[in-house]
């Protein structure tokens, strides 16, 4: 099911036009490259990777949120060095998790900054939950609620393991 698949589709600028006018959705996060978003970013993968039915997400890495009277407003802050950010991610993706996953990583321009478009799909249930390795479960296992990336509980594993359970 490829429920954000419009959001795939559509250049980074545009991308920022809809976290202007809309503010993140489910399968839409914003994040800057100048804070430590090393996590945050892979809490994102993780999320979109685990959550039933939301069929992944995009995350343009290289926007920042930027807080004020009339509400958020998103600006493109840029990643300076794209190929070095590319890989970065990659890594992690590839290393942090129990089991890799390969996240489609683009470098596309707005203005006259670079930014990344990450594209993550969702897992098919079989390979489900994602979790970080170095946390277990169920506290390093992330779930897509609307805009937020939360750890998942028992309940939740229960639910994603149910799913898998329902497969065969």
């Amino acid at each position: 099911m490829e429920v954000g698949i419009e959001y795939v589709e559509m250049k980074a600028g545009r991308l920022l036009d809809v976290l202007n006018d809309l503010g993140e959705q489910d399968t839409l996060e914003a994040k800057s490259i100048h804070e430590d978003t090393s996590r945050s970013v892979l809490e994102t993968v993780c999320s979109f990777s685990n959550e039933p039915g939301l069929g992944g997400g995009v995350i343009l890495i290289g926007v920042a949120e930027c807080k004020s009277a009339d509400g958020p407003e998103y600006v493109v802050d840029g990643v300076e060095d794209a190929d070095k950010a590319q890989l970065d991610l990659a890594t992690q993706c590839k290393s942090v998790f129990n089991l890799a996953v390969f996240p489609e990583i683009k470098v596309e321009k707005i203005g006259r900054k670079k930014v990344l478009k990450v594209v993550v799909d969702e897992l098919p249930a079989k390979r489900k939950p994602l979790y970080f390795k170095k946390d277990g479960l169920p506290k390093g296992a992330y779930r897509r609620i609307g805009s937020p990336d939360l750890v998942a509980t028992d309940v939740d594993l229960w639910m994603l393991y149910g799913h898998i359970a329902e497969q065969y």
